[in-house]
C-alpha cells in the first residue's frame, strides 16, 4: 500500500504536530477543547449486541403501534413500518462503517460536521439532545401509568420519584451499569416479543379465545387499509418513534471496548430486529386485534393500559397473561428512559467539547461519566411531574413535537454524511477494499436511506396539514411538525454566528478534498498482497445476505 495512505495508529496520531497538545485538536471542525478524562469504554459486545437487538423496543411499538393500526389498518401498520424498517436498515449500516473506522464520542453528529457542515451537525446534534431530554418525562410518567394496571389509587407522582431515583442509581456505575441494565431489560423484552408471536399464532388458528378460527378475516372487515394515504401517512411518524434509538449502537461506539468487532455485530442484528420483532409481531397483532376496536383510539400518549399487544390477549379470554405483558411493557419504557439518559448525555458531551455547547457540559470525571450532561437530563426528567397536572396531555403533545421530525433528520443526516464520506475517502485516494467495515449496501443503501427520509418528511408534513378525522388545524400542524422549524433556526443560527461572529469563510458544506480522513481513523490492518474479490452483480444478493447475517 502506498505509504501516503497508510493510517497511524493511536500512538503515532498522538504523537503528530497537530496533536502534541493531549487538550486540543485542530481539524476541519475547529477547535475541539478534550476533557482531560475520556469516556469509559465498558461496553462488551453482548451488550452492544443487545443495545442493537432490544434496547428501543419501548412504547412505541407496544403502544404507539395501536393508533397507528386504528387510523392506518393493518396493511398500512405492517407496509409503514417495513419502510421506515428497511430505510432504518441501511441508515445503520452506513453508520457502522463510519463508527467502526471513527469510534469517537458523539457518534453521527460528528460525522456530520466533519463530513457534510458543521452547522448542519449542530442542529441535527442539538435536537437529537433535545428528543432525548423531552421524551424522558413522557417515558417515566408512562412507566408510572403503566404500573395503574394494577393499582390505580396511588399518585402517579410516587412511581416517577421511585424510577427517577433508579436511572440516577444505574448512573453511579456509568456506561457499564448502563449496559448490565440494557442487557437485563431487553432479554426480557425479546422474551415477551417471541411469547406473543407464538400466542397470537395459537390465537389466529383459533387455539384459544371466543372467537375461534381467525385467520385473516380482520384484513376484510374492517379492512387493511384506512383513511387514504392520510391513513397510511400517519403510521410513518408512530414508526420512526418505534424505531428510535436505534441509532445509540453508533453512538455507543465510542465507548465499546472493542468496537472493531462489536459494531458491526450489533449492527447486523437490528435486521432481525426489525424482522421479527417489529414486523412480524405486528403483522400478528393485526390479524387478532380488530383495526376498529374503540380501545385502540386511545392507545397513544402515555396510556399504556390501552396497548393493543394487551387488548389481544383480553380478546382471547386469557386471565392472567394480560398482567404478565403488561410488566413487559413496563420494563420496556423504563429500558427506554434509561436509553434516553445515555442519548442525550452522550451528544451534549460531544458538542460541548467542540465547542458547541456549554462548557461545563464537556466534563468527564475519572470514571468516565459525563457527570453534567446527566445532571440535566435528570433535571427534565423533573418534568414527569406534570403528569398530575389537569392539563398534563396538552403539556406532553407540546413537549413531544419538539422531537417528532428529530428521528427522520438523525437518519437522513447519517445517510448524508457517509455519501460524503464515500466521496472524499474516494477523491483522496483511498480505496473501498482499505475500509475495515463496509455497509452491507454500500453508498447506494445510503441514497435509499436519505431519499425515503425526505419522502417521510413530505408525507408527515400532508398528515399535519389535513390529519385524519379532521380539517387542517394549526396547532394539530405545529404538533407535529414544530421540530423542522426549530433545526431550521439552529442551522441558521450557528452559520450566521460562525460567519460574522468569528469571521470564518460562509460556506454550505465541506468539499471533499478538504475533509479530514485521518483524525481519530482507528488504525487498518492490511495485507500488501490481499487482493479483494472481484465485486459483481450477479453475487450481490448473497453478499448482502452475508452482510446482514
Amino acid at each position: 500500500m502506498d505509504s501516503s495512505k497508510e493510517v497511524v495508529d493511536d500512538k503515532a496520531y498522538a504523537a503528530s504536530p497537530s496533536h502534541r497538545n493531549p487538550d486540543v485538536e485542530t481539524a476541519d471542525i475547529g477547535i475541539v477543547n478534550k476533557s482531560a478524562n475520556p469516556l469509559a469504554r465498558n461496553l462488551k459486545g453482548r451488550h452492544m449486541q443487545m443495545i442493537a437487538i432490544g434496547g428501543a423496543i419501548g412504547a412505541g411499538l407496544f403502544v404507539g403501534s395501536g393508533s397507528a393500526l386504528s387510523t392506518g389498518g393493518p396493511g398500512a401498520l405492517v407496509l409503514g413500518y417495513i419502510i421506515v424498517g428497511s430505510m432504518l436498515l441501511c441508515t445503520v449500516q452506513a453508520l457502522a462503517e463510519l463508527a467502526v473506522l471513527y469510534p469517537v464520542n458523539g457518534a453521527f453528529y460528528t460525522y456530520i460536521v466533519r463530513f457534510v457542515d458543521p452547522s448542519l451537525g449542530f442542529a441535527v446534534g442539538w435536537d437529537y439532545a433535545i428528543q432525548w431530554l423531552t421524551v424522558l418525562p413522557f417515558e417515566l410518567t408512562a412507566a408510572g401509568i403503566t404500573i395503574q394496571f394494577w393499582n390505580d389509587t396511588i399518585n402517579v407522582a410516587a412511581w416517577i420519584s421511585i424510577f427517577l431515583v433508579a436511572l440516577s442509581v444505574i448512573q453511579i456505575f456509568g456506561v457499564r451499569g448502563y449496559g448490565e441494565v440494557e442487557f437485563i431489560l431487553s432479554i426480557i423484552k425479546i422474551l415477551g416479543v417471541v411469547g406473543f408471536i407464538i400466542l397470537g399464532i395459537i390465537i389466529d388458528c383459533g387455539g384459544t379465545g371466543p372467537q375461534g378460527y381467525i385467520g385473516a378475516k380482520y384484513w376484510y372487515q374492517p379492512g387493511a387499509f384506512h383513511h387514504g394515504f392520510r391513513g397510511f401517512a400517519s403510521v410513518f411518524v408512530v414508526a420512526a418513534f418505534a424505531f428510535s434509538g436505534t441509532e445509540l449502537v453508533g453512538l455507543a461506539a465510542a465507548e465499546a471496548a472493542d468496537p472493531r468487532k462489536s459494531v458491526p455485530a450489533a449492527t447486523k442484528q437490528v435486521f432481525w430486529r426489525i424482522g421479527i420483532f417489529y414486523v412480524l409481531s405486528l403483522f400478528i397483532m393485526g390479524l387478532i386485534v380488530p383495526s376498529d376496536n374503540p380501545n385502540l383510539l386511545n392507545a397513544s400518549g402515555a396510556h399504556t393500559k390501552y396497548s393493543p399487544f394487551v387488548i389481544a390477549i383480553k380478546l382471547a379470554g386469557i386471565k392472567v397473561l394480560p398482567s404478565i405483558f403488561n410488566a413487559i411493557i413496563t420494563v420496556s419504557v423504563i429500558s427506554v428512559a434509561n436509553s434516553c439518559t445515555f442519548g442525550s448525555t452522550r451528544t451534549m458531551q460531544a458538542l460541548a467539547e467542540r465547542g458547541m455547547g456549554p462548557k461545563f457540559l464537556a466534563y468527564v470525571d475519572t470514571q468516565g461519566r459525563p457527570i453534567w450532561g446527566v445532571a440535566v437530563q435528570l433535571l427534565f426528567g423533573c418534568l414527569a411531574y406534570i403528569g398530575c397536572a389537569s392539563s398534563e396531555s396538552t403539556i406532553f403533545n407540546w413537549l413531544l413535537s419538539l422531537s417528532g421530525l428529530s428521528d427522520f433528520f438523525v437518519w437522513g443526516s447519517i445517510c448524508l454524511a457517509h455519501i460524503r464520506f464515500r466521496h472524499a475517502w474516494k477523491a483522496q485516494g483511498y480505496t473501498k477494499s482499505e475500509l475495515p467495515y463496509q455497509a452491507a449496501l454500500g453508498v447506494l443503501g445510503s441514497y435509499y436511506g436519505l431519499l425515503l427520509n425526505i419522502l417521510c418528511m413530505i408525507a408527515t408534513f400532508y398528515n399535519a396539514l389535513w390529519p385524519v378525522g379532521a380539517g387542517p388545524d394549526a396547532q394539530a400542524f405545529f404538533e407535529a411538525y414544530l421540530a423542522a422549524p426549530i433545526i431550521i433556526a439552529l442551522y441558521l443560527g450557528w452559520k450566521i454566528w460562525v460567519h460574522f461572529g468569528r469571521k470564518d469563510p460562509f460556506s454550505f458544506y465541506i468539499r471533499s478534498a478538504d475533509m479530514d480522513l485521518t483524525s481519530n481513523m482507528r488504525r487498518l490492518i492490511l495485507d500488501d498482497d490481499f487482493v479483494p474479490p472481484k465485486r459483481t452483480l450477479k453475487n450481490l444478493p448473497m453478499r448482502i445476505i452475508r452482510g446482514l447475517i
